[in-house]
């Protein structure tokens, strides 16, 4: 069924292509709103009770943001956005799930039913291959250049969503390089790399005496963008308590340095990316539903390099391009097709920056590194493992053996940890449970290496 969603028609000259996504819809069977029906139009639904919402609904168990429905090549993906009362599907609370024909729904209290028409909309997309350092020809990343280049020339906020690795820097450099702003300054502020406390000075500045600390005056990020482009990274990281300031000063667009008497104009544009999705930060209080809409007036989402594996020959070949000019090292004419295959079969949490590492030790070490999952004798493989650590530990005293068991683990855990993250050390530690002080000192601990 929705297998089509792939299907791809580009346009001679090159400009403009679209695909072809199977339409659905939700109709409301029981509830307040029975008999409300949403259409998709553009391969997603969202389903919720705050404003702009594809299927708005009036039941108080429904979240502001409940529910999402997307058509995938897999079937119609639905999953729940962390919503208070729970999506279920045949009388199970669903965090994700495939759908693949007509089902009874439940959002919250009320009732709705997944209709299947038989039909495909016909989805715009660009008819280019690359957008910036972006590369990939896959229906989804060619969606993502028409919305980039539609939004380039424009001052309109951008939110750029997506995994850890799928290049949502790279995405808001390329929309910096395609805005009449192209020849004013790109700044980039890490909203999960700085302490609560200096952020508020990183994006505004202080005076003086401000605070304990502060000898001199220092201009913000506000005012080193003015003319140009402010790029806001991990978003979500954002402390709850900065995120009014954040909102005013998009809205009247001026600051105030911390210990200044008076506000100051500036003229930025303010492009944000994250890694969580902040519908469910919203629904949970941790983000303010206001700043939310103010800088999700275009949100682009980037696929994570699973979901575009077609792309990954093109994207391998772009990276051993620019890593051999970076490290002054021999291309190869080309990459090995055993390799290649190999390489297509590894899930890639770490996206993009996960294959580039591997592309790195490649061709540096001319050794190919181990990819975790792979079968012996494929590129990265690794022997299956034997009793020698049991082994060894059995030698020990109990509670030695015991605390050298833990510590290996930890180490190991931390490791793939970081690896499915892409180094990202902010979304390790939530998906770790942990504050990032917590796992800063573990990683410190167990002498492993990350890139900040």
């Amino acid at each position: 069924m929705a297998g089509e969603a792939s299907t791809l028609l580009v346009d001679r000259a090159g400009a403009l292509a679209c695909y072809r996504a199977p339409r659905f819809a939700v109709e409301m069977v029981k509830g307040p709103d029975a008999g409300l029906r949403a259409d998709s139009t553009d391969g997603r639904l969202t389903v919720g009770t705050a404003e702009g919402v594809g299927l708005r609904l009036t039941d108080p168990t429904v979240s502001r943001f409940h529910a999402e429905l997307e058509a995938t090549v897999r079937g119609i993906a639905l999953r729940d956005l962390g919503s208070t009362n729970g999506t279920w599907y045949g009388g199970v609370a669903v965090g994700e799930i495939v759908l693949h024909g007509e089902a009874e729904l439940r959002f919250g209290r009320s009732r709705g039913r997944l209709l299947l028409p038989g039909e495909h909309a016909a989805l715009e997309a660009s008819g280019q291959s690359s957008f910036g350092e972006l590369v990939g020809a896959s229906p989804g990343m060619r969606r993502v250049y028409l919305l980039l280049e539609r939004a380039a020339p424009t001052t309109a906020p951008v939110l750029i969503t997506g995994e850890s690795g799928t290049g949502k820097e790279l995405a808001a450099r390329a929309v910096h390089r395609a805005s009449p702003r192209r020849s004013g300054p790109f700044e980039v502020v890490d909203c999960g790399g700085l302490p609560p406390t200096l952020i508020e000075s990183e994006l505004f500045g202080h005076e003086r005496g401000a605070f304990t600390g502060a000898v001199q005056e220092r201009e913000g990020a506000f005012e080193r963008a003015d003319g140009g482009t402010l790029f806001l990274d991990e978003l979500g990281e954002l402390p709850l308590e900065l995120q009014p300031k954040l909102l005013r000063a998009l809205g009247e667009r001026e600051i105030r340095r911390l210990g200044a008497p008076r506000s100051r104009r500036v003229d930025v544009r303010v492009l944000a990316a994250t890694n969580r999705d902040l519908r469910r930060e919203v629904n949970a209080g941790s983000f303010r539903a206001d700043l939310f809409y103010r800088l999700a007036v275009v949100q682009i989402e980037l696929p994570p390099l699973r979901e575009r594996i077609e792309d990954l020959p093109l994207v391998a070949g772009e990276l051993v391009r620019r890593i051999c000019a970076e490290r002054e090292l021999d291309a190869p004419a080309e990459l090995d097709a055993d390799l290649l295959d190999a390489l297509s079969r590894h899930r890639w949490p770490g996206n993009v920056r996960e294959l580039r590492n591997y592309l790195e030790q490649l061709l540096i070490l001319r050794l190919a590194p181990e990819l975790p999952g792979a079968e012996p004798g494929q590129a990265g493989g690794r022997s299956a493992p034997g009793d020698a650590d049991f082994d060894e530990l059995a030698r020990l005293p109990l509670r030695l053996a015991k605390t050298e068991l833990v510590e290996r683990f930890e180490r190991r855990y931390l490791a793939r940890l970081l690896a499915d993250c892409g180094g990202n050390v902010a979304e390790a530690a939530r998906r770790a449970g942990v504050d990032r002080g917590t796992l800063f000192r573990s990683i410190r601990r167990h002498g492993i290496d990350v890139e900040r």
